[in-house]
């Protein structure tokens, strides 16, 4: 008896784009740009994505959505989150392809005004689904990565490993012949990830290369790269930070997998658009690659990564999670793939969340923690490197602050000090000179504070 689909979480890369640079150091993207091929093999992507779980035909359609494919989708049934990183909004362009194919416009989707009036949605009634996207520099979720110290250590291990340095002497012939089609790009394997794309991106869309570069050139790039930026986006350890793109996005999966299962919330798809690296860290904390080692590298553009939450049969009625992976447009269909060690297809959701649950980031303040960035203020928490010099000055006038409010103290201080010695100055003086010369001395004491608190009073003001 197939079993019943409750809802499915769909994490996507992004489709094809046009160069894209990365700081092989630090990981810090550049501007890039959709294209129209990306777009066509993300909106293929969402035409497999509909006709798998929304065609009232197939046997995995999600429990209550519309078996009518021409009803429009219900909002709250359905979230989307998009990545807004530095490399500009391709990846925002890419969910928005996947959605014109996953939800294609319909002539249902209409309103009756009170005039009586009929109004169809523009384009024949193309389905508006929101996005939800965090700017760049505060989204600790699906650009993790970057601006987090203890990964910049991590990558510098990684490159400082025997095992680079023995691959780097083995790549060496690699590099030699791939110096003249990169120009002046340096042929090391800390930047192979730059020499890949930059030749993949020419192959693509400059036919002069194409006729040019030599055969198997491309893939020994490709080779290189699928093994250094696997090596830089896992850990020997599931709970370690170089997996923290994948520890990130665990969160939003798993509490959507509760949210499902145990609160009767309507929400059935969630789909998360996004680049490759969160890939390469989940296929390693979800111990698959020992039966899988293909998947070991880079996914292909339009990759998609299904968690299918299921209904059991009677009488028990237990949940379950199915995950599988469809590798670019190349795969016509997904392949179910054996997670933390299972023979079966299927895992129990509890066990799912239960053994991974300790090692997801669910927030900014544990995602500091984990990559030890020390802030000085609790609201710092969300600042990227290109607002910290903000945050210095902020500090330097918290330290300016703090100095003022010493020497008020310490002039307070003295004031009260003076005024004693003053008060028994002046009684004494009194009892030896009278009234009106007590009063000289008091007025010269004034004026001569005076002009002691100006400058403290015109730096307060500054």
């Amino acid at each position: 008896m197939q079993p019943k689909v409750l809802g499915v979480l769909i994490l996507a890369r992004n489709g094809d784009r046009t160069g894209f640079y990365q700081d092989p150091y630090t990981y810090e993207p550049s501007f890039t740009e959709s294209t129209p091929l990306g777009a066509v093999q993300s909106f293929q992507l969402g035409s497999y994505l509909k006709s798998t779980y929304l065609d009232s035909s197939s046997p995995l359609h999600i429990l209550d959505m519309p078996l009518d494919p021409s009803h429009p989708i219900p909002p709250s049934q359905v979230h989307v989150h998009a990545k807004a990183g530095g490399e500009g909004a391709t990846i925002f362009d890419s969910s928005i392809a996947l959605l014109q194919g996953m939800f294609p416009p319909t002539p249902r989707n209409k309103i009756a005004l009170a005039n009586g009036t009929i109004v169809t949605s523009p384009l024949g009634g193309y389905q508006y689904v929101p996005v939800e996207m965090i700017p760049d520099s505060s989204d600790t979720v699906l650009e993790s990565w970057v601006d987090c110290a203890a990964f910049k250590k991590h990558i510098t291990k990684v490159y400082n490993s025997e095992e680079f340095k023995e691959k780097a002497k083995e790549a060496k012939h690699f590099f030699g012949s791939v110096h003249d089609y990169v120009f002046g790009r340096p042929t090391t394997l800390e930047n192979i990830w730059n020499i890949y794309d930059y030749l993949n991106t020419e192959l693509v869309y400059n036919q002069t290369f194409a006729f040019r570069l030599p055969p198997t050139l491309i893939e020994q790039a490709r080779a290189l790269a699928n093994y250094h930026e696997d090596a830089v986006f896992s850990d020997g350890e599931a709970g370690g930070i170089g997996n923290v793109a994948g520890r990130t996005i665990l969160h939003p999966i798993l509490r959507s997998l509760e949210r499902i299962a145990f609160d009767d919330d309507p929400l059935r798809i969630l789909l998360i658009e996004t680049s490759y690296q969160p890939f390469i860290s989940l296929f390693h904390m979800f111990d698959v690659l020992a039966s899988r080692p293909d998947l070991a590298g880079i996914p292909d553009f339009a990759s998609a990564l299904s968690f299918e939450l299921l209904r059991g049969p009677a009488p028990e009625f237990r949940d379950f999670v199915r995950v599988k992976f469809k590798n670019g447009t190349d795969d016509s269909e997904f392949q179910t793939l054996r997670v933390l060690g299972h023979e079966d297809e299927t895992i129990p959701v509890t066990e799912f969340i239960y053994r991974l649950e300790h090692y997801a980031i669910p927030d900014t303040k544990q995602w500091n923690s984990a990559c030890g960035n020390n802030r000085w203020f609790p609201f710092e928490s969300t600042l990227s490197t290109a607002t910290e010099q903000t945050s210095m000055m902020a500090v330097a006038l918290g330290a300016l602050s703090l100095f003022a409010f010493a020497m008020f103290a310490v002039m307070t201080f003295m004031k009260h000090t003076i005024n004693a010695k003053r008060a028994r100055r002046n009684e004494a003086m009194v009892q030896q000179c009278g009234v009106s010369v007590v009063y000289g001395y008091i007025l010269l004491d004034l004026l001569t504070e005076i002009v002691m608190m100006l400058p403290f009073r015109t730096m307060l003001h500054s």
